[in-house]
């Protein structure tokens, strides 16, 4: 076939092509060689001689396809017809005909177009075929749906609209339907405007959706008032969830994914929304009882009305305060941490279990949890003073790290670390906390009493990981401190050999940086060094100072400890004591027998600490006691008749007991580093700033110190007034609550 423009009879070829346009338009079969002739004939129209035939061609298609689609109007318009079957006949028919004829007329399409952009006025949709044509034509598949919506649905549109909102509502009372027809009636709406860029969904949502909202939103007001008075709550949000599952799979069988949220966001209007006070009302007691299953339902009905959940969040904030303070106001402290950590941790496991599986771990309720949690743990028993917590906590720890007869696995001991740093989170006294840590690290790691070194820096690292390395820096000091001193020994030893020195005893010591150590808050009392033990003193003297020019050893003998060896009994024993111990003890070498007053003499120790260490001996029938209720007048001497089935003994455990007093001593502590840590925190504030008013430098200030501690606003003015008079700061001239930084 020549593709060369040629003269071509309209009517003859309009006839031909008329035939199986009628054809498409049913959707009766046509064989594939006059299928490839029609493509030939609209072809050798739109490029005809002497005068191309296009338009002719266009405008006998649009009177063919009105002239179609009046005829089928006719059809479904007549009284006492099943409107919704035949339509969808109809539109699946025509729809599908409507594509094919695109195709057919797809050179006519191009041609058109051509002829447009020639003319200077180009559009995706509709064109000019010359000048002075002021009418706009569309793609043959476009203007069939445009004279469908005109000719069929505009004419039908309330009584379509009406019988598929009887259809609707047929599903949801229970009666049956056709799927089918109703959706495909439905997007009938939407795919006659397929081939527009904007607006597409007009039609649908002016014509189909508003009155379906409608519609919805009366029928389910009914219907939740229905449920609301024949049955319980739990029954009632039970009926709801089920029936707003129903209508989000019904939105999916019938109508265009646009109207899915906004149906669904009507029938949650009518039968949540309009109930939250009554839903809130019951809310209360689900939640004091604990009732999971009702509380899941509540949450999944409520999550998505707008405010919702707020009184639910409340009510579960609240109750979990409630039941945590109720269990931790019955614990004796005097039992220890234990029982007070782990009721701690078990109201996090159970409410947070709640909040996963009841919840899904939704945000609102994280925080009401975390909230609830950080009013228990602060709870002050005394409101006088601190909260219990921060030193518990660290005894805990303690318990957990030091080495016992019950000592955890690897993963037991990971886990109640992990537990540990939950409830560390919620403690606003920090400082409290790292006070007493790292007094008992310090002992641990002094007398060698950690279950593991690893699990030591484990727990400081999840400190960091929690506060920042500030926060743990002198930890990591004296974890440094104890590395040092295995080499500072070794070195020593090699000084000794140099020197053909020996020492008589064996020596080793701990070097410690007492700006890292928590070591000088007790009253230290003096010691007379045994003969046995001075030139280790002064040997050791000499090697540091030669090797550390300027610094100055303070020895700690409070906190040393010695092995001796017991050889005057049946058999021989070693028994590892402290410093003050065995200072008593090696004075028994020369004598069996001693007064008090010469062992205070001999060894210089105050009394207090004196009869205490004697006490301690005399406890464990090391040394025996005369008759008498003072222990200041008694004679001590060697216990000849002492044994034991070990041949090991330690007796250092009495010395090492934490006292009311030394609770009082840190607690005293940690007020004073938190006025420095003011001072400080004012200092640099001011220093960035120079001017600031009293009010912004209080907040300033609270701002920077909450991670360690929430402190008082009478301590940040008392601090301000410090640093008055240390020149740091002064009142600005003219102003009463305004200050400014002296450089």
């Amino acid at each position: 076939m020549s593709l060369r423009p040629r003269i071509v009879n309209f009517d003859e070829t309009w006839a031909k092509i008329l035939e199986t346009l009628q054809s498409v338009v049913t959707l009766k079969k046509i064989a594939r060689a006059v299928w490839n002739d029609r493509f030939s004939d609209v072809y050798a129209l739109c490029v005809a001689f002497p005068e191309a035939l296009g338009e002719k061609l266009y405008a006998e298609v649009k009177n063919f396809l009105e002239n179609h689609v009046q005829s089928l109007y006719e059809a479904i318009s007549v009284p006492d017809v099943d409107i919704l079957r035949l339509y969808h006949s109809h539109w699946m028919q025509f729809s599908k005909g409507s594509f094919y004829m695109n195709l057919l007329f797809g050179y006519l399409n191009t041609h058109l177009k051509k002829q447009k952009q020639d003319y200077g006025e180009i559009s995706p949709y509709s064109i000019s075929v010359c000048p002075d044509a002021m009418e706009e034509v569309m793609d043959v598949g476009a203007l069939a749906l445009d004279i469908w919506k005109r000719k069929m649905i505009e004419p039908l549109k309330t009584m379509l609209v009406e019988h598929v909102l009887i259809e609707v509502k047929k599903d949801r009372d229970g009666e049956d339907t056709h799927q089918n027809i109703i959706h495909d009636t439905v997007l009938s709406f939407v795919e006659v405007q397929q081939y527009q860029v904007k607006g597409a969904l007009h039609l649908y949502e002016e014509v189909l959706e508003k009155p379906l909202l409608e519609e919805t939103k009366s029928y389910y007001r009914r219907e939740a008032a229905e449920l609301h008075a024949d049955n319980t709550c739990h029954l009632f949000i039970t009926k709801v969830d089920t029936r707003i599952q129903d209508e989000d799979l019904r939105c999916t069988k019938f109508f265009h994914p646009v109207s899915y949220s906004r149906v669904i966001r009507e029938c949650e209007a009518r039968m949540v929304e309009d109930y939250i006070p009554y839903l809130q009302g019951e809310c209360r007691q689900m939640v004091k009882d604990e009732n999971r299953p009702d509380l899941a339902k509540l949450f999944k009905l409520l999550k998505q009305i707008p405010c919702g959940l707020i009184a639910m969040v409340t009510e579960l904030e609240e109750h979990i305060t409630k039941t945590g303070l109720q269990s931790i106001k019955s614990i004796k402290f005097e039992n220890g941490p234990q029982q007070y950590i782990d009721e701690l941790l078990g109201i996090h496991r159970k409410f947070s279990e709640l909040i996963k599986d009841t919840f899904k771990d939704d945000a609102a309720f994280v925080s009401a949890l975390d909230k609830a949690c950080a009013t228990i743990v602060n709870y002050k028993h005394d409101p006088r003073r601190s909260s219990k917590s921060p030193e518990l906590l660290a005894k805990y720890c303690d318990s957990i790290l030091k080495k016992s007869t019950k000592n955890l696995s690897d993963a037991e001991l990971d886990e109640k670390l992990s537990d540990i740093i939950i409830i560390f989170k919620y403690i606003d006294d920090k400082d409290i906390f790292q006070k007493f840590y790292s007094k008992m690290l310090a002992k641990r790691l002094i007398h060698t009493l950690s279950v593991s070194m690893d699990a030591e820096e484990g727990m400081i690292s999840r400190l960091k990981h929690a506060c920042g390395y500030e926060y743990t820096n002198k930890l990591h000091r004296m974890f440094t401190d104890i590395s040092i001193s295995s080499d500072l020994n070794s070195s020593f030893n090699d000084f000794l050999s140099k020197a053909n020195a020996s020492l008589g005893v064996g020596f080793s010591l701990f070097v410690l940086q007492s700006g890292a150590w928590p070591l000088g808050q007790t009253t230290v009392s003096p010691l007379s060094i045994p003969q046995e033990l001075v030139k280790s003193v002064q040997m050791f003297e000499q090697f540091y100072n030669g090797r550390f020019n300027g610094r100055k050893l303070t020895w700690l003998q409070h906190l040393s400890t010695g092995e001796i060896k017991v050889s005057h009994l049946k058999r021989p024993y070693i028994i590892t004591v402290t410093t003050f111990q065995m200072s008593v003890m090696l004075l028994f070498n020369d004598k069996e027998s001693l007064s008090f007053s010469d062992i205070q003499e001999q060894t210089q120790l105050v009394e207090k600490e004196l009869v205490r260490t004697l006490q301690s001996l005399v406890d464990v029938r090391l040394i025996a006691m005369s008759e008498g209720s003072d222990p200041t007048r008694c004679t001590y001497s060697l216990n000849m008749d002492f044994s034991s089935k070990r041949t090991k003994l330690k007796i250092t455990t009495a010395v090492q007991r934490e006292t009311p007093q030394d609770t009082e001593q840190t607690l005293s502590s940690v007020d004073e580093d938190r006025k420095m840590y003011l001072q400080a925190a004012i200092v640099r504030i001011m220093k960035s700033r120079k001017v600031l008013k009293h009010n912004s430098l209080i907040q300033e200030v609270i701002s920077q110190s909450s991670a360690r501690f929430t402190p008082s606003v009478a301590m940040i003015k008392k601090c301000i007034e410090a640093l008055i008079d240390k020149q740091y700061l002064e009142r600005r001239e003219g102003t009463k609550d305004e200050y400014t930084y002296m450089a």
